[in-house]
């Protein structure tokens, strides 16, 4: 029986990978391949890389120190976690992994422009003509012309933020008419953001612009966020019956633990800032609870 199973490979669960290795746990760690951290061109946020960092380089750094103290990485999807009176039992297809714990850090999907074909979206998001994390690099689109596909609050919320940055921002409805409160429109009033109806769509790469087409006609632009929302990846442990919010992020304490005594969370996939450095916190964290609750079980070195 392993002593944590961690499912997810972005940067909270190899942290915690990391940590746990270093505890001289026995850990398991599994990796569907789509960590978000991977589509990301180069972050420059993340302290500790003057010039930035490419996400997938980040990545690889991290995994390649967890191996150095024993971690194992398998590439490979869980279908289920299943609670036993002394732990769990974690499904990858017909195989089936006991454990005393599991660290879920499976982070969560950004919802894409619709009809933008994969090509095109990998594309413009390497070049940065789209951009999906504000916070991350609202920097690098200071004082560009710069448009957010959204409505109603989420929206407002992305458009306003982004205001912090440039002056030329436009909030596109993504299918049809604007679905606005008078508070959001005051607000966006107030900071001259520009509002155009939908649908959006038709999407072109122009030189180093991306093209979009509303109802006012193709528009063009430095860069274009989407503030459509996401998917996030909490179906295993609400199957498992963890408590999570209305929108599915998963309901945690200040030690990382879900509603399920010895099932934690970490990254994206619990309610909090979506950052890389948020997540790191919260694995080292969940990390070292899970050590500390183990070794009031039993001796962890003899």
């Amino acid at each position: 029986m392993d002593d944590c199973i961690i499912i997810g490979a972005g940067p909270a669960g190899l942290t915690a990978a990391i940590y746990l290795a270093r505890f001289h746990l026995s850990i398991r760690l599994f990796d569907s391949g789509s960590s978000r951290a991977a589509l990301i061109p180069r972050t420059h946020n993340h302290a500790g890389y003057p010039g930035g960092i490419v996400g997938t380089d980040l990545l690889a750094r991290m995994l390649t120190q967890a191996r150095e103290f024993g971690a194992v990485r398998e590439a490979a999807e869980v279908t289920a976690i299943v609670p036993r009176d002394e732990g769990f039992v974690v499904c990858v297809g017909d195989r089936e992994y006991p454990a005393r714990t599991v660290l879920l850090a499976t982070g969560v999907v950004n919802l894409r422009p619709k009809g933008m074909d994969d090509e095109m979206h990998d594309e413009a998001l390497r070049r940065g003509l789209l951009r999906y994390c504000p916070i991350c690099d609202g920097y690098e689109v200071t004082d560009t012309r710069v448009a957010v596909i959204g409505t109603s609050d989420h929206g407002t919320r992305e458009a306003l933020f982004l205001r912090g940055f440039t002056r030329d921002l436009t909030l596109i409805s993504p299918d049809s008419a604007h679905d606005l409160a008078s508070e959001c429109l005051a607000d966006l009033d107030a900071a001259g953001i520009v509002r155009t109806d939908g649908p959006c769509g038709s999407y072109a790469i122009r030189g180093d612009r991306l093209c979009v087409e509303t109802a006012d006609g193709p528009m063009e632009f430095d860069s274009v966020y989407p503030a459509l929302g996401s998917t996030i990846r909490s179906r295993l442990a609400i199957a498992a019956g963890a408590k999570a919010t209305e929108d599915g992020c998963l309901e945690v304490d200040a030690h990382q633990r879900t509603s399920i005594p010895g099932l934690f969370a970490a990254g994206d996939v619990v309610k909090g800032l979506d950052q890389i450095s948020n997540a790191m916190g919260q694995a080292g964290v969940a990390a070292t609870t899970i050590r500390n609750a183990l070794s009031e079980i039993r001796p962890l070195r003899r």
